[in-house]
């Protein structure tokens, strides 16, 4: 009987820049928030909501032995078939799924879901399917709705309200389109493909517009590359091809380092409802647990903290006396040393802050890296970074294994 195959676009290291200096120690889909990686939630909610799952396929263009790890750890634990596609050249988001549409379509699946690795949602994987089934078109969206002046960093949408159908896409629209915007997440029947390869003849035998941000004029680009967003759904807008599922749930584009610290946020709360055996609660002898929080069972956190709202410790973290964390992010291996306070930080791997030292961000929940020309948001130290006694730095990103003895403010430290 035909069942769903999944396909996960995970980029690759020429991607993700934005996400450094955090992606310097993995692969950005694999950045854990909520205490797992980013990729880990998208294949929890398809082995959860996705009956007639085949297989899993991730598609991008990292190393195979960057992910091959988490693989074969995901799948032991979810009890799921995984395997890697690696783009031996950067094929756009359309063009990697045309590329090896034949090993996508092995086994004859009669729909192929594709998300985005870089957004946290609730995946409303069931709900879309049975949405998708029900209009028998080609290809659905799931599009979701936010605030107008956040619209013109996304794919805008317009829609027929009665219909659901695509009337009008665009990418990152220069003026107001249209609050509502491509959630990165989609439905395809088998037919889907043919009508993106002659939509990719089509425009490969146009002139190059003069777009620089058009993927076949982008350096070290495959000649055979193209985006479903610009090139696919833009020109089939119109067509009553493609549908719009409309969620309403939360969502948030994972785009730059410290966005990681407002997907926690929505992923705890989430837990909160969904499994709230996941979070850390308060006990009888143990830290003040504050709002939602994560605590991985091998760290140790003294009795006299107070941690949270939305935070995550990571594995073999060590926590002081009188140590407030709040809106954090510390990360395996840390040591956080007494009465420091960690605010709107992300803290790499193996990272130490010492005594009475502050570490502060600028709350930020905006896709807007820079407000009044200046950077605001998460204060992120790289791995192996350390923080001396009664150092404050705030609004600050600090690459790896950088030791500071001096307080600093509003800094990139090399």
């Amino acid at each position: 009987m035909p069942g769903t195959k999944v396909v996960i676009i995970v980029g690759g290291p020429s991607r993700g820049t934005r996400f450094r200096p955090l992606s310097l120690e993995v692969p950005k889909p694999l950045f854990p928030i909520a205490g797992r990686p980013m990729i880990y939630h998208h294949i929890e909610a398809c082995t959860a909501q996705v009956t007639d799952l085949i297989e899993i396929i991730l598609l991008g263009f990292y190393k195979e032995v960057e992910l091959e790890k988490f693989v074969k750890e995901t799948e032991a634990d979810l009890k799921v078939k995984i395997r890697y596609l690696n783009e031996k050249s950067v094929l756009g988001t359309a063009g990697g799924l045309f590329h090896y549409r034949d090993e996508i379509m092995t086994g004859s699946p009669a729909e192929v879901i594709v998300m985005h690795s870089d957004i946290c949602c609730a995946f409303p994987l069931k709900e879309m399917l049975q949405f998708h089934r029900d209009h028998k078109k080609p290809c659905s969206i799931m599009a979701t709705k936010v605030p107008k002046d956040h619209s013109l960093f996304y794919g805008c949408i317009v829609k027929d309200e009665s219909s659901n159908c695509l009337l009008h896409y665009t990418e990152k629209p220069e003026t107001y389109v249209s609050d509502l915007v491509n959630a990165g997440v989609y439905c395809f029947d088998p037919t889907f493909f043919d009508m993106m390869g002659q939509e990719m003849s089509a425009r490969h035998t146009m002139p190059s517009p003069q777009d620089s941000r058009h993927p076949l004029q982008e350096e070290n680009r495959d000649p055979r590359g193209m985006q479903l967003e610009q090139d696919i759904f833009a020109h089939m807008s119109g067509t009553g091809n493609v549908m719009v599922y409309h969620y309403h749930g939360f969502w948030r584009a994972i785009k730059n380092a410290g966005s990681s610290v407002y997907c926690n946020d929505l992923y705890t709360k989430h837990y909160a409802k969904s499994k709230p055996d996941a979070l850390a609660h308060q006990a009888s002898g143990g830290p003040t647990i504050v709002g939602h929080c994560i605590i991985h069972p091998s760290a140790k956190v003294d009795p006299s903290a107070k941690i949270g709202p939305n935070v995550t410790i990571g594995a073999n973290v060590v926590i002081g006396k009188g140590v407030r964390v709040l809106n954090s992010i510390v990360l395996d291996g840390s040591h956080v040393q007494d009465h420091a306070c960690v605010v709107y930080t992300i803290l790499g791997w193996d990272s130490s802050v010492g005594q009475w030292a502050r570490l502060e961000g600028i709350p930020n929940n905006t896709p807007f890296s820079r407000i009044h020309d200046k950077r605001q948001g998460v204060t992120i130290l790289a791995t192996g970074s350390s923080v001396t006694r009664e150092v404050i730095v705030r609004n600050c990103i600090v690459m790896p294994h950088k030791a500071l003895s001096h307080s600093y403010t509003d800094e990139i430290l090399l």
